[in-house]
């Protein structure tokens, strides 16, 4: 507890409004361009939130933020929905050890089989298993759901603008940093 009585109580873990962190920034920094900060502070934000509203569906499912990501990557390699270890790791953006280690746990619950490729005994195959594939649909259920509902004020126009101009901006950060789409550390 804070001997401070202005940082004590709910108001001390209070995050500041945009307008405060805009002026605290502008503060600091004179050179900010307020408009550009709000821009980016706000998709910070929202890009944060929606990643705690999607781990709480997930953790309702059982299954981490993690795993969701290599059943999500199998399930966009198409059917049979199965790759190699090496080329999950690639895509994920992990270490083969990390992956490794993933797969373990995954296969232990049921979510992908692990086994040698019949063509060639020394490749393995990951596999996603019906169990897995039940869990990605559930979890697009109820992303599907509160997506409709956080976009709910919008209008079909707006929507299709919002999705443009995100485009564009994706577009930018890929250019101008090709590595971007990496991990610097493993999440596991």
């Amino acid at each position: 507890m804070s001997d401070n009585p202005e940082r004590s109580g709910p108001q001390a873990l209070r995050e500041p409004s945009l307008d405060e962190q805009i002026a605290a920034y502008q503060r600091e920094f004179r050179d900010l361009d307020p408009q550009v900060e709000v821009v980016v502070s706000a998709l910070g934000r929202l890009n944060r939130r929606m990643n705690v509203a999607y781990g709480r569906q997930l953790a309702d499912l059982g299954i981490s933020n993690a795993e969701w990501e290599v059943l999500k990557t199998l399930v966009l390699a198409g059917e049979p929905y199965r790759l190699g270890p090496g080329e999950l790791a690639k895509r994920l953006g992990l270490t083969p050890a990390a992956m490794t280690h993933r797969i373990d746990r995954m296969a232990g619950e049921g979510l992908v089989t692990r086994d040698r490729d019949e063509n060639n005994r020394v490749r393995v195959i990951v596999e996603l298993t019906d169990e897995g594939r039940s869990k990605w649909l559930e979890a697009m259920r109820m992303a599907t759901a509160f997506e409709e509902e956080l976009l709910q004020d919008l209008t079909s126009d707006e929507r299709g603008v919002l999705g443009e101009v995100l485009i564009r901006l994706l577009r930018r950060v890929e250019l101008t940093q090709p590595d971007a789409d990496g991990r610097l550390t493993d999440l596991d």
